[in-house]
């Protein structure tokens, strides 16, 4: 044995007998998968714990450290080497973005992590978690809530790892510039400072983005360095020294952070909006099962030909009115009203709710509306009318979608006025 499978063997029992450490690693591992590490081999696949003494049980058996899955199941224990993409799509429920920012110095890690930090809160995120790796790093997280359940009827479940791929590359990009001026400013003599290429040292790690791809849980001992990876908060991220990593006087902070639904929205778009015109193999990703819609013209489009939930949804709503934003833009794009009409329909629409959206988001969503095609609003089964007041009626579910029902109620108006005509 050497020296430092000696060191971490001596603190893993005393470190992992803390019922603070074990509180933190289960809760982190809830629909996640989980594998030990016994120092330099990792355990059997697929694993989870199902009791908080499960962790101490696995230690006294040699496990050094703690490894789970970025993506989210519906039960772990039924994932299987022999399934196909379409199999884990049905079994995941979701996924964070974790942010893997690792280089050879700790202080370029702590420079990038401050960037990215910066660069979210651009995108109007608040709620990142952030914690040491435990070596020379950091991990940053953005929860599965923080993501809209679906982008141009795509649902976002299904898109790992793409889209985190490319959220990722995106971010990358975004402060690459800032992130070489800043290092370059360092006073510490080394072979990388003014190196165009040190970004790569202290960027994203997109390798970690893969599926089942596992990373360190928070509070894990690393068997390299016997530190605990331990949390910081994003602020702190400037001041932490490796010595606030000591197992033996960590203070138990949480990682997951409580993200606002839909926070990270604006962020996944814009990213998908750069691979758009910056990587070609992800053009058609964005347009997904969409990509052959092609939006009718209707001429005269009247109120009454709108499905109820839908006049409902334009008296104004005091619920969801972001959703409600979305289903209008791509309901009046489909049936092809002109951009004016439109506008000014959703400039009257806002209005009336009970409390306005600002009007920088809506002129943001039809900017980002107008880059791409035309798609179909939600169907109505799904969830959206019902959480917003306006479930939808037997007429309109029959129809499956409102574009049906509008193109159905048009063309029966416009046979009877031709019969009108005749008579």
């Amino acid at each position: 044995m050497d020296f430092k499978e000696e060191r971490i063997r001596k603190l893993t029992n005393l470190y992992y007998s803390r019922p603070d450490v074990q509180e933190a690693l289960f809760d982190f591992s809830k629909n996640r998968e989980v594998v030990p590490r016994y120092f330099e081999g990792f355990g059997k696949r697929p694993d989870s714990f199902q009791y908080k003494n499960d962790i101490f049980e696995l230690v006294k058996k040699g496990a050094t450290s703690f490894h789970c899955s970025e993506e989210i199941w519906e039960n772990p224990l039924d994932l299987s080497t022999d399934m196909n993409s379409k199999q884990y799509n049905e079994l995941r429920i979701g996924w964070d973005l974790l942010l893997d920012v690792d280089s050879k110095y700790m202080d370029y890690s702590k420079i990038a992590g401050e960037l990215i930090i910066d660069l979210l809160k651009f995108h109007g995120i608040k709620n990142i978690g952030v914690k040491f790796s435990g070596n020379k790093g950091l991990h940053m997280i953005l929860p599965w809530k923080a993501f809209p359940k679906e982008i141009n009827g795509i649902n976002t479940a299904e898109m790992f790892p793409e889209w985190p791929r490319i959220l990722l590359q995106y971010i990358n990009e975004k402060i690459k510039k800032l992130l070489i001026d800043k290092i370059s400013g360092l006073t510490r003599p080394s072979k990388y400072i003014k190196d165009f290429k040190v970004s790569e040292e202290v960027a994203p790690d997109i390798v970690l983005v893969s599926p089942r791809h596992l990373f360190r849980m928070p509070y894990s001992l690393h068997e390299k360095t016997a530190l605990a990876s331990c949390v910081i908060e994003p602020e702190k991220i400037k001041t932490f020294e490796l010595r606030d990593a000591d197992p033996l006087k960590v203070q138990i902070k949480k990682f997951y952070p409580n993200a606002k639904e839909g926070e990270a929205t604006e962020l996944l778009r814009e990213a998908l909006d750069w691979a758009r015109d910056n990587l070609k193999e992800t053009s058609s990703k964005a347009i997904g099962k969409y990509a052959d819609y092609k939006p009718v013209k209707l001429e005269n489009i009247k109120d009454e030909n709108f499905p109820q939930s839908i006049q409902k949804i334009l008296k104004g709503v005091s619920d969801g009115r972001k959703r409600a934003l979305f289903i209008l833009i791509n309901l009046f794009r489909s049936i092809g009203m002109e951009k004016q009409e439109l506008e000014k329909r959703i400039e009257e629409w806002n209005k009336r709710n009970e409390v306005p959206l600002k009007k920088g988001y809506i002129q943001a969503q039809l900017s980002w509306a107008y880059r791409n095609k035309p798609i179909l609003p939600p169907n109505f089964d799904k969830d959206y009318y019902k959480a917003i007041g306006a479930p939808p009626t037997q007429e309109e579910l029959k129809s499956k979608n409102p574009v049906n029902y509008v193109i159905k109620k048009s063309l029966a108006e416009k046979n009877r006025d031709m019969k009108k005509t005749r008579n």
